[in-house]
């Protein structure tokens, strides 16, 4: 069976943790998009760890780790996808192939130089270089290489447990997101097929990861975004060791839960689970609001709306109580604090998808 775990927001939703959990029962994990500039942070017996290219599960020795056709670059993921989209990237099937190699590198040092050296005033590429460079490449990634698409068509005609894992959240995809603070390739579940090689049928479930309040890296519309002492608190106190890039190290900006958005991603993810990630870090607050629409031009609604009308939001809020209790360590919903329970019934009744997993502490258990 194949499953897809996703982002419904702006990114950052504890998408590592969850990976990292469902590992456990999975044969094969799938990173299917994105680059690099992200990661996800993993705490285990090992100790933390941001990953950023490898999928989440690798530190599992039963598991088969992947990297799909939808990712493969470094650091400067814009750059590469439009080397991909304008016909002028490598793929690493070429790598093998020297003569042909040669011939590409030439020509495309030819025209990255012009820009190098008269836009931005930057040493021109020496090919011979870039050509040995590659070469270098091609026998790192040799033994590692295969046909992915067919390895992985082989493992679902025999049954194995295959897990798909996205990068950044549905308000990040190039199409559906917050244009054009956004990244380069889909963030959708629905591109992990694509990403992966597979067939769209074979995804049977979709996972989107949310977290219990908001946050994001980077600009872009983020309509129930907190500011001053209010943030910083929250920012302190969230992930684990605060709410900060798991790559960059940037203060990552702070908002109430928005029902509004994460519905949206929801629906735009195709999700048939939610998991609800960093719930016990609420535990310190009297009340908690909620987002439940956006108001615009005098008019409030529960869609998400363009980016352009996005701009012009201000967020309704509703306002439920806080529970003022530590939840670290409860492993049974029941046990939780009655508050605690109305504040995830209520967020489940806004996204119109049922949360099946709730998270109450960093660690992966």
């Amino acid at each position: 069976m194949v499953r897809a775990i996703v982002g419904a927001n702006w990114g950052d939703e504890g998408k590592g943790k969850i990976t990292d959990m469902l590992g456990q029962e999975s044969d094969i994990i799938v990173r299917f998009q994105g680059g690099s500039n992200a990661g996800h942070t993993i705490i285990n017996n090992y100790g933390k760890f941001a990953l950023h290219l490898l999928p989440s599960g690798v530190f599992y020795d039963h598991t088969t780790s992947i990297i799909g056709n939808g990712v493969s670059t470094k650091s400067g993921i814009a750059p590469f996808y439009s080397d991909k989209y304008a016909k002028i990237g490598f793929q690493v099937s070429e790598l093998f192939d020297e003569e042909s190699l040669k011939e590409k590198v030439n020509r495309i040092c030819e025209m990255k130089n012009i820009l190098l050296e008269h836009l931005y005033h930057k040493p021109a590429i020496d090919p011979e270089e870039m050509f040995h460079l590659l070469l270098d490449y091609k026998k790192m990634v040799e033994p590692y290489v295969c046909d992915v698409s067919a390895f992985l068509q082989n493992a679902i005609k025999e049954g194995k447990n295959i897990l798909l894992e996205g990068q950044l959240g549905a308000l990040k995809d190039p199409d559906f997101g917050i244009y054009p603070m956004v990244t380069s390739s889909s963030t959708l579940a629905a591109y992990g097929a694509i990403g992966a090689g597979i067939a769209p049928y074979e995804i049977k479930e979709i996972i989107a990861v949310a977290k219990a309040y908001s946050s994001a890296v980077g600009a872009g519309e983020f309509v129930s975004e907190i500011f001053g002492e209010e943030a910083d608190e929250l920012r302190r106190r969230g992930g684990d060791g605060g709410e900060y890039g798991a790559t960059t190290g940037r203060p990552r900006r702070m908002g109430w839960f928005d029902a509004v958005a994460t519905r949206y991603g929801c629906r735009m993810q195709g999700a048939t689970q939610v998991a609800l990630t960093v719930l016990d870090v609420l535990g310190y607050l009297e009340e908690l609001p909620v987002c439940v629409g956006y108001e615009i031009n005098g008019v409030v609604t529960k869609e998400f709306p363009t980016t352009v009308q996005l701009a012009k939001a201000k967020p309704v809020y509703e306002v439920l109580p806080g529970w003022k209790q530590e939840i670290r360590g409860i492993k049974n919903y029941e046990d939780l604090p009655e508050n605690c329970r109305k504040y995830i019934e209520f967020i489940e009744k806004e996204l119109q998808v049922p949360i099946t997993m709730v998270s109450s502490n960093p660690h992966n258990e």
